[in-house]
């Protein structure tokens, strides 16, 4: 059987696992939001690989960006005919990365490959290079076992899903979306459970929210000259809590069942101890179960505020830097869903369930377009955490899920 002769040239592939995922990590493919150059290096050497399989279509799409040294984020599509082109099974992965934190709190150089066992660390090797490298070894084994895929089999690396995607998936979906179909079979590996029994149809609205707390600076000696935004800060904080209570709806559908709003983000104020700050910024992460209007959330932060302005004496602005009100879930039974079922079976021996998460994934752009697509891998859930880390075992065992999905959806 095609393949049981993939799975086996799979497992032989694991050096080559490895070298991939320490090529990629050694790139910090941040965007320059978080103060990085893009994703072009690192596309270039996904594009090398490329080349070596011979895919039948290859696309690059540039999403301009002054910002970056080149002038442009990079969106690259590949595309290998099967036994019938009726449709196309699709994998989707991002390129850039998050910037690793505290430096202090890695045992290693995040990016650097370091390998402990079964364990592969690095920043970017779980968020998302799991499922790209998976991906592309997935299409490699088929191809050097001469099998034929049951349909077109494509591969897509996006650029900046980790700020928003206007410059990757977003963009992709408005300026060609002629390269997918509603008969289409997507599938996004960018979230998922340990066991990778989870896939995701379904996400939860995101709101992010900045607020910026004007007070009057002064000499700390002397607090009653000025105004603390720092203090009204905390009691800002500490009122938002307000928005559980207010938005407090269950669903089991998702991990947690809840909207959750935490504060994350906080930019420097002043620099020296003795000063009171006059401005004061953070941030607010906010993921709201999608039968909430997210500016109806937004309405009730900014009421909040008014009742914090009162109390202290601030003023206080208001703006959402990331607001994306939840599609349609993928429906239970679609056929993306379905032949992900029985390829974690066929691999894992394991039973799959469709389930939502709050995490937001580019999924939601392929939903809005009325895309059909799952979110499913293996994960251990370590992106954005300190010692990210990606078992080898499961970039093999994910890479033969892909493989069956492609020989047979």
């Amino acid at each position: 059987m095609p393949f049981q002769r993939v799975a086996a040239r799979l497992e032989k592939m694991i050096p080559d696992f490895i070298q991939w995922q320490k090529e990629l990590t050694a790139i910090p493919a941040l965007g320059p939001d978080n103060d990085g150059e893009g994703e072009q290096r690192k596309a270039e050497l996904v594009a090398q690989k490329m080349k070596e399989l011979r895919p039948d279509e290859t696309h690059e799409i540039r999403a301009p960006d002054h910002r970056v040294p080149c002038g442009y984020r990079p969106n690259l599509v590949y595309l290998w005919k099967g036994a019938d082109s009726s449709k196309k099974i699709w994998v989707l992965s991002h390129m850039d990365i998050v910037p690793p934190g505290q430096r202090q709190l890695w045992d290693s150089n995040p990016y650097e490959l370091r390998v402990d066992g079964d364990k592969l660390y690095g920043r970017g090797v779980e968020d998302n290079q799991h499922g790209l490298v998976s991906s592309v070894a997935a299409v490699k084994a088929i191809l050097q076992e001469n099998a034929t895929p049951a349909h077109d089999m494509g591969l897509v690396f996006v650029a900046d899903e980790e700020t928003g995607s206007k410059y990757g998936l977003q963009y992709l979906v408005q300026h060609r979306a002629d390269l997918f179909a509603p008969t289409d079979l997507i599938v996004v590996p960018d979230a998922g459970n340990e066991d990778g029994t989870l896939i995701e149809v379904a996400e939860k609205s995101m709101l992010w929210l900045r607020f910026r707390v004007l007070g009057k600076q002064c000499h700390a000696s002397m607090p009653q000259k000025g105004i603390n935004s720092f203090r009204a800060t905390a009691r800002l904080v500490i009122a938002l809590e307000h928005l559980y209570s207010e938005y407090a709806a269950e669903d089991p559908l998702f991990y947690p069942p809840q909207s959750t709003f935490e504060p994350t983000k906080k930019e420097a104020n002043v620099p020296n101890v003795n000063t009171i700050p006059g401005e004061d910024v953070f941030y607010l992460d906010s993921r709201v179960l999608p039968q909430y209007p997210i500016d109806e959330v937004q309405r009730e932060a900014e009421r909040i505020c008014r009742t914090v302005e009162l109390d202290t004496g601030v003023r206080i602005e208001v703006e959402a830097v990331m607001k994306d009100q939840a599609s349609a879930p993928t429906p239970a039974d679609a056929p993306v869903v379905l032949g992900l079922q029985k390829a974690v079976e066929a691999v894992y021996g394991r039973k799959a369930q469709p389930g939502g998460i709050g995490g937001g994934t580019v999924a939601a752009f392929f939903r809005r377009a009325g895309l059909p697509v799952a979110v499913w891998s293996t994960s251990c859930e370590t992106a954005h955490q300190p010692n990210e880390y990606c078992p080898l075992h499961t970039l093999v065992g994910d890479a033969k899920v892909f493989a069956h999905l492609f020989l047979n959806p």
